[in-house]
């Protein structure tokens, strides 16, 4: 109890100096956020507009481009891809993310890395929307929900459709929320098994930029949802983790390659690797 005080107590020195959204910071203890205007000039300087935080751990120190964007709600697109994992081993769905195979509907789709079997591992790692969307099915809307409650993820709202909610439905999260989620992630503490974090911290994406790895999962909405991209996850420097969350507009095709892009020069300006 005495630590849920201290973290809301965190927060509200966070909202009266800077005015950043941080309320969903209920689960970390950040105690000093910074406005960074040189963060926010990479995406105008990109031709498009969006959003960064970073959480660095071992600070304590939340750093962000905007106080508005940055407590903005949105699809999370296939960074539901991180809590759909977990919940899928958490009821069975999954038994192992090496050798349960999904087998490939046949039905031949745009993007040639969906079109074969995968097993978790490699639909993460393709960002495999049918897979996912039968994983979603297969868990069903009353386990669906009662997870999602339980991992306190976004806006909790499920409707739209089960294979359909995180990408065009009424499912919401900000930046701030996903950093909140992937951190508690990341340290093991959600109120999942041990079992399920490890493996899914295990099958998430990563690329290693100099001395630093960066975990991570991107996602993408359709046009008529706002073509936005996200990019989510953990850079770890040493023994200095900062986890991370942008969002952008992704005006042209471009911008679809540049969500990797400016995650690693944000991270880079704020120390993160």
């Amino acid at each position: 109890m005495l630590l849920v005080i201290h973290r809301r107590h965190a927060l509200g020195l966070i909202a009266a100096a800077t005015a950043l959204p941080a309320r969903a910071f209920a689960n970390v203890a950040p105690q000093r956020s910074e406005i960074r205007e040189s963060l926010a000039k990479r995406f105008t300087d990109d031709g498009t507009e969006g959003t960064f935080v970073g959480y660095k751990v071992e600070d304590y120190l939340v750093i962000a481009s905007d106080t508005v964007r940055s407590g903005e709600a949105r699809l999370p697109a296939s960074t539901f891809k991180i809590p759909n994992s977990l919940i899928a081993l958490e009821t069975g769905v999954v038994e192992d993310p090496d050798k349960d195979v999904f087998k490939w509907d046949g039905v031949v789709r745009p993007i040639e890395a969906w079109n074969k079997d995968h097993t978790l591992r490699s639909a993460i790692a393709a960002s495999a929307v049918p897979v996912y969307q039968e994983i979603a099915r297969r868990i069903g809307a009353e386990r669906m929900q009662t997870f999602v409650n339980l991992l306190e993820y976004g806006n909790r709202n499920i409707g739209g459709g089960i294979d359909q909610f995180w990408l065009t439905g009424d499912m919401r999260i900000d930046p701030v929320q996903q950093i909140d989620f992937i951190d508690r992630l990341r340290r093991g503490v959600l109120p999942v098994s041990k079992r399920s974090q490890d493996l899914v911290r295990d099958i998430i994406p990563t690329t290693k930029v100099g001395d630093s790895v960066i975990h991570f999962k991107s996602g993408l909405l359709d046009a008529a949802h706002g073509s936005l991209g996200w990019m989510v996850g953990w850079a770890d420097k040493g023994d200095a983790p900062t986890v991370f969350a942008l969002n952008i507009d992704c005006r042209e095709q471009r911008h679809v390659a540049d969500r990797m892009t400016l995650t690693q020069a944000c991270l880079s300006d704020i120390g993160a690797i």
